[in-house]
């Protein structure tokens, strides 16, 4: 069977798809689909080829679409996508992410939903909402947002999100139950006496390693972090950056000692690349050493940033890495970082990166 890979691009004009045969040299690009929705985050299932995009309309709300042929025809649904009547509205899909037959929405403001009909119809899981730390969410600069899913994908009851500027939390009984999991995060904007609380960090985005069960990476606000305890600790790893701050992470598809990051300049200074000059860094020894990737990525004048879920991987064995820019623009390395090529130029702002590699 034929390979095909695809770039999922959320953007703030639609969703778009830039596709490519295994080999991912040449590139075709299609969209934007989703009728120019905003789109916050986009996923599809590799097995089925459905793809899912979920974002929000400042005039019709919270959505999730959905198409069963690649992008061809799309359906879309807020069912059930509510909270109950007196609570802040809910405004936008931040978040997207499956395991076997259940597909998750993070919403703003934060909370957590399940469809187990394909994202027809979506059923609060109100357990988060019920931690007694709650009352005492503060919003990051994008709002109160859950913006990091992470199901374990072999542990039913294991899920970990991310929301701005909660923190971490963690649940082992599939959403019931949850705990904080910030332990040894900084929150330098707090006073000293006061940077390592319970819960209130800035987490900017949380993935998982493959291949070992409670390994997790962490770009904060206020560093990088690694886990090896399901997040209940952290240590951090960001010795060898240009910066302590950044928002995207993106884990190697087998490897749980490689992972990916795009360093900022820093949160008060432009929120660029560092020196103007763009650059990838990798870490192959989970974070004890980083080096900087540069080939065919501009060194002049890269005055962008790139958000939080606007970085991925694809699965192939040369694994592929990909990122997009505020500017709009699409960089893919089909060589783990090693050299780059612009892919696609003059989008909207892009909000999301997601890959699937599907066979037909």
């Amino acid at each position: 069977m034929a390979e095909k890979v695809l770039v999922l691009v959320g953007t703030k004009k639609g969703l778009f798809i830039a596709e490519s045969d295994g080999a991912r040299k040449n590139w075709a690009l299609r969209g934007p689909y989703c009728e120019h929705w905003p789109i916050n985050h986009a996923i599809a299932d590799p097995e089925s080829g459905t793809i899912y995009a979920g974002g929000g309309s400042e005039w019709f709300g919270p959505a999730v679409w959905k198409s069963d042929d690649l992008g061809e025809t799309w359906t879309h649904s807020s069912d059930g996508l509510a909270y109950e009547e007196g609570k802040e509205p809910v405004s936008q899909v931040w978040s997207l992410a499956r395991r076997n037959g259940t597909l998750y929405a993070g919403v703003q403001p934060a909370g957590l939903f399940s469809s187990a009909d394909g994202g027809n119809s979506w059923l609060h899981m109100d357990g988060l909402q019920k931690h007694p730390t709650r009352p005492d969410w503060n919003p990051g600069g994008a709002g109160l947002i859950l913006h990091s899913l992470v199901p374990d994908q072999e542990d039913e009851g294991r899920i970990w999100v991310g929301i701005s500027a909660a923190g971490v939390f963690g649940t082992e009984d599939g959403g019931k139950t949850w705990e904080t999991r910030n332990n040894g995060t900084r929150a330098d904007f707090l006073p000293e006496d006061q940077r390592y609380p319970d819960f209130g960090q800035c987490v900017h985005n949380v993935v998982k390693a493959p291949g070992m069960k409670d390994r997790l990476y962490q770009q904060n606000h206020c560093g990088m972090y690694r886990s090896d305890d399901a997040g209940r600790s952290w240590v951090s790893i960001e010795d060898g950056l240009p910066s302590t701050f950044g928002f995207p992470a993106a884990a190697h598809p087998r490897d749980p000692d490689t992972l990916f990051l795009l360093p900022l300049n820093g949160d008060s200074k432009g929120r660029y690349m560092p020196d103007a000059a763009a650059a990838v860094y990798r870490t192959r020894d989970a974070g004890e050493t980083w080096e900087d990737l540069r080939n065919g990525l501009p060194q002049e004048n890269a005055y962008f940033g790139v958000l939080r879920q606007a970085m991925a991987t694809d699965s192939l064995d040369k694994a592929g890495v990909y990122f997009g820019t505020g500017g709009g623009a699409l960089f893919a390395s089909n060589d783990e970082g090693d050299s780059w090529t612009a892919i696609a130029d003059h989008l909207p702002a892009i909000h999301s990166v997601e890959t699937a590699v599907v066979r037909t």
